[in-house]
Protein backbone atom coordinates (compact mmCIF):
# COMPACT_ATOMS: atom_id res chain seq x y z
CA UNK A 1 0.00 0.00 0.00
CA UNK A 2 1.85 3.18 -0.76
CA UNK A 3 1.28 6.74 -0.30
CA UNK A 4 -1.73 8.59 -1.89
CA UNK A 5 -3.39 11.90 -2.90
CA UNK A 6 -6.58 12.30 -3.69
CA UNK A 7 -8.09 14.84 -5.55
CA UNK A 8 -10.68 16.53 -6.62
CA UNK A 9 -13.97 18.53 -6.08
CA UNK A 10 -15.79 18.95 -2.51
CA UNK A 11 -18.24 15.98 -1.60
CA UNK A 12 -16.56 13.61 -4.11
CA UNK A 13 -15.52 11.01 -1.35
CA UNK A 14 -11.63 11.62 -0.78
CA UNK A 15 -12.12 11.33 3.11
CA UNK A 16 -14.55 8.08 3.06
CA UNK A 17 -12.71 6.33 0.40
CA UNK A 18 -9.46 7.16 2.70
CA UNK A 19 -11.51 5.19 5.80
CA UNK A 20 -12.06 2.79 3.91
CA UNK A 21 -8.42 2.13 3.19
CA UNK A 22 -7.64 1.84 6.27
CA UNK A 23 -10.92 -0.60 7.44
CA UNK A 24 -10.01 -3.19 4.30
CA UNK A 25 -6.15 -2.91 5.47
CA UNK A 26 -6.81 -3.29 9.38
CA UNK A 27 -4.77 -0.25 9.37
CA UNK A 28 -5.16 2.44 12.53
CA UNK A 29 -6.90 5.49 10.94
CA UNK A 30 -5.76 8.91 12.02
CA UNK A 31 -6.89 12.09 10.95
CA UNK A 32 -5.71 15.59 10.98
CA UNK A 33 -6.65 19.02 9.32
CA UNK A 34 -4.34 20.91 7.02
CA UNK A 35 -6.43 23.83 8.30
CA UNK A 36 -5.79 23.49 12.41
CA UNK A 37 -2.59 21.07 12.43
CA UNK A 38 0.93 21.91 12.39
CA UNK A 39 4.28 20.20 12.29
CA UNK A 40 4.14 19.23 16.10
CA UNK A 41 0.86 17.48 15.70
CA UNK A 42 1.51 15.55 12.70
CA UNK A 43 5.66 14.79 14.51
CA UNK A 44 2.85 13.42 17.59
CA UNK A 45 1.48 11.42 14.98
CA UNK A 46 4.36 9.93 13.69
CA UNK A 47 5.23 9.04 17.07
CA UNK A 48 2.28 7.52 18.33
CA UNK A 49 2.48 5.20 14.25
CA UNK A 50 5.76 4.34 15.51
CA UNK A 51 4.76 2.99 18.64
CA UNK A 52 1.68 1.05 17.39
CA UNK A 53 3.44 -0.90 14.88
CA UNK A 54 6.54 -1.22 17.55
CA UNK A 55 4.23 -2.55 20.31
CA UNK A 56 1.33 -3.84 18.21
CA UNK A 57 2.37 -4.42 15.02
CA UNK A 58 -0.20 -2.24 13.35
CA UNK A 59 0.31 -0.10 10.86
CA UNK A 60 -1.30 3.29 10.43
CA UNK A 61 -3.24 5.20 7.42
CA UNK A 62 -2.35 9.13 7.98
CA UNK A 63 -5.52 11.12 6.35
CA UNK A 64 -4.59 14.38 6.13
CA UNK A 65 -7.33 16.96 5.20
CA UNK A 66 -6.75 20.23 3.15
CA UNK A 67 -3.13 18.96 2.47
CA UNK A 68 -2.72 21.68 -0.03
CA UNK A 69 -2.94 23.98 3.08
CA UNK A 70 0.66 22.76 4.15
CA UNK A 71 3.53 24.99 3.39
CA UNK A 72 6.52 23.34 2.43
CA UNK A 73 8.38 23.06 5.67
CA UNK A 74 5.16 21.61 6.92
CA UNK A 75 4.93 18.86 4.16
CA UNK A 76 8.60 17.95 4.75
CA UNK A 77 7.76 16.93 7.86
CA UNK A 78 5.74 14.31 6.75
CA UNK A 79 8.32 12.90 4.31
CA UNK A 80 10.78 11.02 6.97
CA UNK A 81 7.09 9.04 8.07
CA UNK A 82 6.17 8.37 4.51
CA UNK A 83 10.38 7.11 3.39
CA UNK A 84 10.35 4.96 7.15
CA UNK A 85 6.97 3.52 6.58
CA UNK A 86 5.43 4.40 9.65
CA UNK A 87 2.58 5.75 7.78
CA UNK A 88 0.40 5.45 4.63
CA UNK A 89 -0.17 9.16 3.74
CA UNK A 90 -3.52 9.88 2.21
CA UNK A 91 -3.44 13.48 1.33
CA UNK A 92 -6.74 14.77 0.10
CA UNK A 93 -7.12 18.59 -1.94
CA UNK A 94 -9.66 20.47 -3.92
CA UNK A 95 -6.51 21.87 -5.48
CA UNK A 96 -4.39 20.59 -8.48
CA UNK A 97 -1.80 18.67 -6.48
CA UNK A 98 1.03 19.55 -9.15
CA UNK A 99 1.12 23.18 -7.93
CA UNK A 100 -0.31 22.83 -4.27
CA UNK A 101 2.57 19.81 -3.34
CA UNK A 102 6.15 19.56 -3.18
CA UNK A 103 7.59 17.36 -5.65
CA UNK A 104 9.26 15.22 -3.02
CA UNK A 105 5.62 14.26 -1.31
CA UNK A 106 3.90 14.32 -5.23
CA UNK A 107 6.92 11.35 -5.99
CA UNK A 108 6.07 9.26 -3.35
CA UNK A 109 2.51 9.13 -3.65
CA UNK A 110 0.16 7.57 -6.38
CA UNK A 111 -2.50 10.51 -7.45
CA UNK A 112 -6.10 9.36 -7.11
CA UNK A 113 -8.37 12.19 -9.15
CA UNK A 114 -11.92 12.58 -8.44
CA UNK A 115 -14.53 13.26 -9.89
CA UNK A 116 -18.21 15.32 -9.05
CA UNK A 117 -20.89 12.53 -8.50
CA UNK A 118 -23.58 12.05 -11.31
CA UNK A 119 -26.85 13.17 -10.77
CA UNK A 120 -27.88 9.36 -10.82
CA UNK A 121 -25.10 8.68 -7.96
CA UNK A 122 -26.41 11.76 -5.90
CA UNK A 123 -30.16 10.26 -6.11
CA UNK A 124 -28.80 6.70 -4.55
CA UNK A 125 -26.90 9.01 -1.48
CA UNK A 126 -30.21 10.49 -0.95
CA UNK A 127 -32.29 7.25 -1.50
CA UNK A 128 -29.42 6.16 0.73
CA UNK A 129 -29.63 8.55 3.45
CA UNK A 130 -33.41 9.02 3.27
CA UNK A 131 -33.40 4.91 4.23
CA UNK A 132 -31.35 5.57 7.38
CA UNK A 133 -33.30 8.44 8.86
CA UNK A 134 -36.47 6.08 8.06
CA UNK A 135 -37.66 9.40 5.95
CA UNK A 136 -39.55 9.10 2.37
CA UNK A 137 -39.18 11.44 -0.02
CA UNK A 138 -41.03 11.73 -3.94
CA UNK A 139 -38.82 10.88 -6.67
CA UNK A 140 -39.24 14.90 -7.84
CA UNK A 141 -38.04 15.93 -4.73
CA UNK A 142 -35.38 13.10 -5.28
CA UNK A 143 -34.06 14.68 -8.89
CA UNK A 144 -34.26 18.17 -7.09
CA UNK A 145 -32.49 17.00 -4.18
CA UNK A 146 -29.58 15.91 -7.30
CA UNK A 147 -29.84 19.24 -9.50
CA UNK A 148 -29.24 21.48 -6.15
CA UNK A 149 -26.50 19.33 -5.30
CA UNK A 150 -24.15 19.51 -8.48
CA UNK A 151 -21.80 16.27 -7.99
CA UNK A 152 -21.32 17.35 -4.05
CA UNK A 153 -23.09 14.12 -2.11
CA UNK A 154 -22.02 16.45 1.05
CA UNK A 155 -24.58 19.14 -0.24
CA UNK A 156 -27.23 16.60 -1.12
CA UNK A 157 -26.64 15.15 2.38
CA UNK A 158 -27.19 18.84 4.30
CA UNK A 159 -30.35 19.74 2.24
CA UNK A 160 -32.07 16.14 3.48
CA UNK A 161 -31.25 17.16 7.14
CA UNK A 162 -32.48 20.60 6.65
CA UNK A 163 -35.49 19.34 5.17
CA UNK A 164 -35.77 16.22 7.99
CA UNK A 165 -35.22 19.04 10.19
CA UNK A 166 -37.79 21.39 8.80
CA UNK A 167 -40.40 18.55 8.74
CA UNK A 168 -39.49 17.79 12.31
CA UNK A 169 -40.57 21.10 13.37
CA UNK A 170 -43.96 21.58 11.55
Amino acid sequence: LSSAVFYGPPGTGKTSVARLVALHTKRRYRALSAVDSGVKDVRAELEEARRALGTEGIGTILFLDEVHRFNKAQQDALLHGVEDGLVVLIGATTENPFFALNTPLLSRSTLWRFEPLSDSEIREVTRRALVAEAAEATDDAIDLVADLASGDARVALTVIEVAMALARAT
